[in-house]
């Protein structure tokens, strides 16, 4: 299994030389990024999806956050600002533990319990108390740090099974209809829509899952002179003569969990980073440009993650509410039956844009703690064998990263330009509720 960062390097981490006191041994936010890759590999091996994704990441990050918020003062519980998040004690009596090292523990030990190969951690997370040992951390302040990981864990888990994702396996099976302006499985996998049932989820921060609920879509129609037949239009003549500049667009923000590729005797499946893995590894790679202390970036990391989470959820309510058919299925049956999207088409509903939602409520989370102007260089794709690509602000990537769904085919311009309104929305949404602010809710949303 590939790794972001070997493990080797980790010993390069830490801040100190084997020996120095335990007091002195700093963890820094490439400890909490390491952990969020090792995640990323389960869920590429799992083929998890999008929304599913942010759950896990969610999940594990308020882990890591609960500790963090218990021992530094800096730092707020999320007791009264996530939606039915509990009150959570310290364990009564621990003494001599690291609190840090207590936070990435107990990352590790909620993603173990979460993800469908989550047990696959416990050889890393050993690797890791290893590497502590030989840092100069002693048996005793290992096994209470992990104590106390562990009970913080429990609790998260107990807050995140009562979220009723465990309920949507127990609904009936979703079908698609045969109407002509509704979704369909497309090739060349016709796969079994994604999430369906992911709006009855106890989000984090809204209200509900229509709190931003977008201007409808525009009405589907077969008149060649009607606003749904220009949108319609204009994604067929951009795969007709896309530039190079657009396809490596495309390419760059696929982030499809698993595409099959048709090589004529046999289909060959490729398994990506999800769009929110896209972003926290963003969030990576600003945390350590910005030299980030622990506690601030295990912050940043969670708060991004909610953005995601709650981002899927109000755009998947609205994809399974307007049900709108995907551009593949609408140029195939009105304008060119032989035509393919750059991108292959995911299963579910066209309307909103997944991508441009999440990508817009994650720059604003990033926008706030680090700047407009915030500079720096996306190598997250690399190991997928796309080079890096240089972005001069949070908010242009989000664009970008919008834009890349028309330029592949798989969007209509107005579901990437609402998709986007909404992710303003709920990115400033979830950062009123962790400042207890009144929110700014943003009046502007254009692709630009």
């Amino acid at each position: 299994m590939k790794k972001l960062i070997p493990f080797l390097l980790i010993m390069l981490f830490f801040a100190c030389k084997p020996g120095k006191p335990e007091a002195d041994i700093k963890f820094n936010s490439e400890h909490i990024s390491q952990i969020i890759s090792e995640m990323t590999d389960l869920m590429i091996n799992d083929v998890t999806n999008p929304p599913l994704a942010a759950r896990f990441f969610s999940y594990a990050c308020l882990a890591g956050y609960e500790v963090v918020s218990q021992n530094d003062s800096t730092y707020s519980s999320m007791h009264g600002v996530l939606n039915k998040y509990p009150r959570i004690e310290k364990p009564q009596g621990l003494v001599g533990y690291n609190y840090q090292l207590s936070a990435l523990l107990a990352m590790m030990e909620t993603a173990k319990k979460m993800q469908p190969s989550g047990s696959l951690l416990e050889k890393y997370q050993q690797q890791f108390l290893d590497s502590c040992r030989q840092e100069g951390f002693s048996e005793e302040v290992m096994a209470n740090s992990l104590t106390y990981a562990q009970a913080i864990s429990k609790n998260i888990l107990a807050y995140a099974k009562a979220d009723k994702y465990n309920r949507i396996s127990n609904y009936p099976r979703y079908a698609p209809t045969n109407q002509e302006d509704h979704w369909y499985p497309t090739p060349p996998g016709f796969f079994a829509p994604v999430e369906p049932y992911f709006n009855t989820v106890r989000s984090f921060t809204l209200d509900t899952c229509i709190q931003f609920k977008p201007a409808p879509p525009v009405a589907f129609s077969k008149d060649k002179n009607s606003a749904f037949y220009k949108l319609l239009h204009d994604v067929y003549q951009e795969g007709a003569n896309l530039p190079k500049a657009h396809q490596e667009i495309a390419a760059f923000w696929d982030c499809n969990p698993f595409a099959l590729q048709d090589n004529g005797h046999l289909m060959v499946g490729t398994k990506k980073i999800s769009p929110g893995a896209h972003w926290l590894g963003i969030t990576a790679i600003a945390c350590k440009q910005a030299k980030t202390d622990f506690p601030k970036a295990m912050k940043i990391n969670t708060l991004v993650a909610i953005s995601l989470m709650d981002g899927f959820l109000a755009c998947w309510d609205e994809k399974f509410r307007s049900n709108r058919i995907r551009p593949e299925t609408a140029i195939r049956r009105y304008i060119d039956p032989n035509w393919k999207p750059l991108l292959q088409t995911p299963p579910f509903p066209e309307y909103l844009s997944g991508h441009s939602t999440i990508s817009a409520a994650a720059a604003v989370i990033l926008t706030h703690y680090f700047g407009d102007n915030f500079k720096y260089t996306d190598t997250v794709e690399e190991r997928f064998g796309l080079p890096a690509r240089k972005f001069n602000s949070f908010q242009e990537a989000a664009i970008e990263a919008g834009i890349s769904r028309f330029y592949g085919g798989i969007h209509f311009m107005d579901a990437i330009d609402n998709g986007r309104a909404q992710g303003l929305q709920i990115g400033e949404w979830v950062l009123s509720k962790a400042a207890q602010k009144p929110p700014v809710i943003a009046a502007t949303s254009k692709t630009e």
